[in-house]
């Protein structure tokens, strides 16, 4: 009607302590101490129970048993994933993963790639302690062996090709360059791929040759020389290492970089450690994989995570005046480096906050999606899932959205099936 009521609740005293002896029964798999507190308005009594969040360590909470996990998206509660409950497990475990020990030695790693590591490490540290020692000592005091045995770490910055896939059989990271604006406005599914199977010093090379390739670099002179590394090419450089060093190479999810015609993308499976603002306000360093942020660090490459996200952000507003967009969610984020104002939206420090879906920003998914469908028609949901940058619930999500629409049809069964856009 035309406004509100309170109604109260009756014998207030036990409706609150039925209440707290139910987050406290053992029956949740963590304790939850909200804070509980009564108002009166007149005659009727309200409860007010606030409940804080949890730390990323302590999820996922849960009643009974870990399938009864759940996600809150937009005004409603969806039942976790089996892939989105792990993704909790890892996130938990952050920086301690890529520490773990493998059942590998020495032989694992590529002789290669450590000597072109070892010169560009000489190179930039000429007078460090650890230059002179042999590759053994050298890869200990990087924390690439321990006692004999490779880490994840040093696998994954060092590792043999072969091993890495034997390792972690889903390990990739994607380069695409897609002429236009989207999948549906291209001629042709991406113009150009990288699909890296090696190890993470070679995946930087590879795919930063090709950066630079994209980008425009002014001419300018610093210093009485030209000035070949202007902000903006720093600020894609230090997202690309964002990336290497950020990724949860333990998700089914593929790490990927997109190159449009009017922006660059940068996709990390795995969230941030803490909210962009407290990263940004407090210089905040928590990267997911500390033995391959070490090793990047050593030859400057990257910087710490807090005052990285400042050289990305500073670096790409100098050049186009704009500032990148960061969004995501528990088991992802991503980076946007627009090369002009995206859609309607003003580009203003409030994107910096991160975001999860809305109906706004579901419906260029969608179109993504139907893009990347009218370009194969034959994609699995498996499949459409790493090019749409969500996981494969969330294709589920769209599709069955895009259906309800009339938009989409599904045409035979398995996978002898095929997508049919209407519209």
């Amino acid at each position: 009607g035309r406004g509100y009521s309170v109604l109260g609740v009756n014998d207030a005293e036990r409706v609150s302590l039925d209440f707290l002896n139910a987050l406290r029964s053992g029956k949740l798999n963590k304790r939850i101490d909200p804070v509980a507190k009564k108002y009166e308005f007149g005659q009727k009594t309200v409860l007010a129970f606030y409940v804080p969040p949890k730390h990323a360590r302590e999820k996922p909470i849960y009643f009974d048993n870990p399938k009864n996990t759940f996600i809150r998206t937009g005004s409603g509660d969806r039942r976790a994933t089996h892939e989105e409950i792990d993704s909790f497990y890892r996130n938990a475990s952050f920086e301690e993963k890529s520490e773990e020990l493998t059942l590998l030695g020495f032989d694992s790693l590529d002789p290669e790639t450590i000597a072109q590591y070892r010169t560009f490490f000489a190179q930039i540290n000429p007078s460090h302690r650890y230059i002179s020692l042999p590759d053994m000592d050298f890869l200990e005091k990087l924390s690439v062996i321990k006692n004999g045995r490779v880490t994840y770490g040093g696998l994954l910055a060092f590792g043999k090709d072969e091993t890495l896939q034997s390792q972690l059989p889903n390990f990739r990271t994607e380069y695409l360059e897609i002429g236009g604006t989207s999948y549906e406005n291209a001629q042709t599914k991406y113009d150009y791929r990288i699909s890296s199977e090696s190890n993470l010093f070679q995946a930087f090379f590879l795919i930063y040759g090709r950066l630079l390739k994209q980008i425009d670099i002014p001419f300018s002179v610093k210093h009485g020389i030209r000035n070949d590394d202007p902000p903006h090419l720093q600020a894609l450089r230090e997202a690309l290492v964002n990336l290497i060093i950020h990724t949860d190479y333990f998700s089914r999810t593929n790490s990927r970089i997109r190159v449009f015609s009017d922006r660059y993308e940068f996709y990390n499976p795995g969230a941030l450690p803490k909210r962009l603002e407290l990263i940004l306000k407090e210089d905040f360093s928590l990267p997911r994989n500390p033995i391959v942020a070490k090793i990047f660090r050593y030859t400057k490459f990257s910087e710490n995570i807090g005052s990285g996200f400042n050289k990305m952000l500073n670096g790409w507003k100098a050049k186009y005046g704009l500032l990148p967009v960061i969004e995501g969610d528990f088991d992802y984020y991503k980076i946007t480096f627009p090369k002009k104002k995206m859609s309607t939206t003003t580009n203003t420090t409030t994107k910096l906050m991160i975001r999860t879906a809305t109906k706004a920003s579901r419906e260029p998914k969608e179109k993504e999606i139907l893009g990347i469908i009218s370009n194969n028609p034959l994609l699995s949901v498996g499949q459409i899932s790493p090019l749409a940058g969500l996981t494969t619930d969330g294709v589920r999500y769209h599709i069955k959205n895009l259906k309800k629409k009339g938009i989409l049809k599904r045409k035979g069964h398995g996978r002898g099936g095929s997508w049919e856009v209407l519209k």
